[in-house]
């Protein structure tokens, strides 16, 4: 039986082997079986030497060098290639038959090794791969150059979705973003607000003059960022406008707003006068810079100044009327934004964005106060305490149909126009600030409410003596009387009889006393629209002491104001109605609509028939011979008044020195005025000191408003029975 290897049947023509079909197509494949069968077998059937020992062609040589470095790469091992290699070249067969095991490619494969023996001896191990084709494929094959093509469609990808992001983004920035970029950019260049004043109202007297009203004058300014030399700027400028030079100085150096942007705007000055503004621009001094302004400006100075008050440099009200309705007077600034450049070119830009708001004036005040009485009422208070060598002093001048105030005078006053250079105490309204005991003044009050509850008739007599005793304190009359005198109503307001009074006070009771002074208005404020206005203070029955039964009835111990007293008596000289003091009569808009004051607070405190008793009993104070206040008389008017001496309160204690008052009305037989005087002098009584300026304030009154005389003569009055 032939042999495998030479049976006929099994190779073709030649003798040569023929190769199976499937081992021709493991061979071509490049599989590592194939390959191994490579090194006994060609593909035409002869082995490695027998193909060495034929005739090669002129490319043979290069061909066999390409296939084995192709052999090297695929067969992934040197020993296997060196095998393959000594073969060719005829050397000993142990390098040739130098077993050669491959390493499995794969871990999901598997590798079969077969053994056998090639024609010439040697034994061969056939490797089969049991992975399937496409593995054994992709092995087989070199590995893939990087492809050009690939990477430049991936650049030109990544290249367009930049652009397109940067295109997305412009879009947003120029479309949808505009608007805030757009003012985050102006607010950089815009300028910072500049105030527009608002025109300060007027304040006029009842008949239209004015007595405090703004004018027009100038403010100068700095821009620090465009100062060029800000230590020769200031001192220019200091003597111009009365300001230190360090002050100047610092306003003009650039420096930071609370904000933290640059100052661009300073004041330097307002209310200068236009005279002084044109000196400065004459400077031509770079980064100043003068504008309109207003300057509150008062004609009479010192005419009802502690009434009016003033406002200062920015036109805030600060003292008097001016603070009090300084809402009413004030109006509302306005206001100027505009667009500016930087550094060198820090100027508005022509056709840049400008916005403005227009200023709203304020509105006017009519006051109560005439200020032609006003004038001789101050004339004639300041000539007293200056004879008198007085402190402090106060005159009222009421109208008693109305409440309305026509003249309110203090003692000192000073120059509203210079309020900077004045003193402090100086510029108290004393009307309205001053506290103090009023005295006997406070004994018409009793005399009214013990006949308004008839505890006593106006024909009625009280028993008197040289003094009288409550608790530890003894009580005197300035004008004694026998023990067991009989004395009248008039007669004790004339000779001002304490024990009469206290004796009066005793039948009143405290409780019912204590209800009347406040009907009449003491211990509380009158809101006649002043700052600082004192409540003043009565004391309870139950804060009463054994000898305030004595002290509260004569005056002592109550705390009163100038102007509540004088409020006080106008409701006695008004038929017993309470009448709340007030100093605006009407307000007027900017468009010139008048608006009257509210109605002030009325009350009735008595009846007109206790009214008019009190009323006669007064007279005997200005008409009985020896009386208190005969200086208070005045000729052709009948005057029904009272004196009062008592003292200033000071933080709750007693100041030195007298506070002399009187308190009048005329005509007495149908009253129109109530005029009050108190003064705060070293000594001296309210007959003394206080009469005469009331006579001389009243007369001048009675004449200005053309109040004929009285046409009957006041009666005849019995002092004791």
């Amino acid at each position: 039986m032939p042999s495998r290897a030479t049976d006929p049947r099994r190779y073709g023509d030649g003798g040569r082997p023929e190769v199976p079909r499937a081992s021709r197509r493991t061979t071509d494949a490049g599989s590592l079986g194939g390959i191994l069968g490579a090194k006994a077998y060609t593909p035409r059937g002869r082995t490695l030497r027998e193909s060495a020992e034929q005739r090669r062609e002129p490319d043979a040589d290069a061909a066999v060098e390409a296939r084995r470095r192709m052999f090297r790469v695929v067969d992934g091992g040197q020993a296997r290639s060196e095998a393959r290699h000594a073969a060719e070249r005829g050397e000993p067969e142990r390098l040739r038959d130098r077993e050669v095991v491959p390493r499995p490619r794969s871990r999901r494969g598997t590798t079969n090794v077969l053994s056998r023996r090639s024609p010439s001896g040697a034994t061969v191990r056939r490797v089969r791969d049991s992975r399937p084709a496409s593995r054994r494929l992709s092995s087989r094959r070199p590995p893939r150059l990087a492809d050009p093509r690939r990477r430049l469609r991936l650049a030109t990808a990544m290249v367009l979705a930049m652009f397109a992001t940067i295109g997305i983004r412009l879009v947003v920035l120029q479309i949808v973003d505009t608007p805030a970029y757009a003012d985050g950019g102006l607010a950089a260049r815009l300028s910072a607000p500049i105030v527009i004043p608002a025109p300060r109202g007027s304040i006029y007297d009842r008949n239209g003059a004015v007595l405090a009203h703004s004018v027009e004058a100038r403010y100068v300014y700095a821009d620090p960022q465009r100062v060029e030399d800000p230590n020769r700027a200031a001192e220019l400028l200091s003597p111009l406008l009365n300001m230190p030079v360090d002050e100047l100085k610092r306003r003009m150096t650039p420096h930071k707003r609370a904000d933290g942007r640059w100052s661009e705007f300073e004041f330097l000055a307002r209310g200068v006068d236009v005279d002084v503004a044109n000196q400065i621009l004459d400077l031509g001094l770079p980064g100043i810079g003068v504008d309109r302004d207003e300057r509150r400006d008062v004609p009479g100075r010192d005419l009802a100044a502690n009434v009016l008050g003033f406002a200062g440099q920015d036109m805030v009200g600060l003292e008097g009327l001016e603070a009090s309705y300084d809402d009413v007077l004030r109006g509302e600034n306005g206001e100027r934004v505009f667009e500016i450049g930087q550094g060198k070119l820090a100027a508005p830009i022509p056709g840049g964005y400008s916005r403005e708001k227009a200023a709203k004036p304020g509105s006017s005040l009519v006051l109560t106060i005439d200020r032609d009485l006003q004038y001789e009422v101050q004339r004639i208070l300041t000539e007293a305490m200056t004879k008198h060598q007085g402190g402090k002093a106060a005159a009222v001048v009421l109208d008693v149909r109305t409440g309305e105030v026509l003249a309110q005078a203090s003692y000192p006053t000073y120059d509203v126009s210079n309020w900077q250079q004045s003193n402090p105490e100086d510029r108290e309204d004393v009307a309205t600030s001053f506290v103090v005991d009023p005295g006997s003044v406070h004994k018409a009050l009793v005399l009214a409410a013990a006949l308004e509850e008839g505890v006593i008739t106006p024909d009625s007599t009280v028993t008197v003596g040289p003094a009288i005793r409550k608790g530890d304190v003894v009580f005197r009359d300035t004008h004694p009387m026998p023990e067991g005198t009989r004395m009248t109503l008039p007669g004790i307001m004339a000779y001002s009889s304490n024990v009469g009074i206290i004796k009066i006070a005793d039948k009143l009771g405290a409780q019912r006393l204590y209800e009347y002074q406040l009907r009449f208005g003491l211990g509380r404020k009158t809101g006649v629209g002043l700052p600082g206005e004192a409540s003043g203070k009565v004391l309870s029955p139950k804060e009463w002491s054994g000898s305030s039964y004595g002290s509260i009835p004569i005056g002592h111990s109550v705390d009163v104001t100038p102007l509540q007293m004088a409020a006080a008596y106008a409701a006695i000289a008004n038929d017993g109605v309470w009448i709340q003091p007030r100093l605006v009569r009407e307000t007027i808009a900017p468009d010139g609509t008048r608006t009257p004051a509210p109605d002030p607070e009325t009350r009735r405190v008595v009846s007109p028939e206790t009214a008019a008793a009190v009323r006669t009993a007064m007279e005997a104070v200005t008409t009985v011979k020896d009386a208190t206040g005969v200086r208070a008389a005045i000729a052709g008017y009948r005057v029904a008044g009272k004196t009062g001496t008592g003292k200033r309160v000071v933080n709750g204690r007693y100041a030195s020195g007298t506070v002399a008052s009187f308190i009048g009305m005329a005509p007495a037989e149908n009253p129109r005025f109530v005029i009050a005087v108190f003064a705060d002098t070293p000594n001296g009584s309210g007959g003394d000191v206080s009469a005469p300026a009331f006579r001389d304030m009243m007369s001048f009154t009675l004449r200005h408003y053309r109040v004929p005389p009285s046409t009957s003569q006041p009666p005849t009055f019995e002092i004791q029975r």
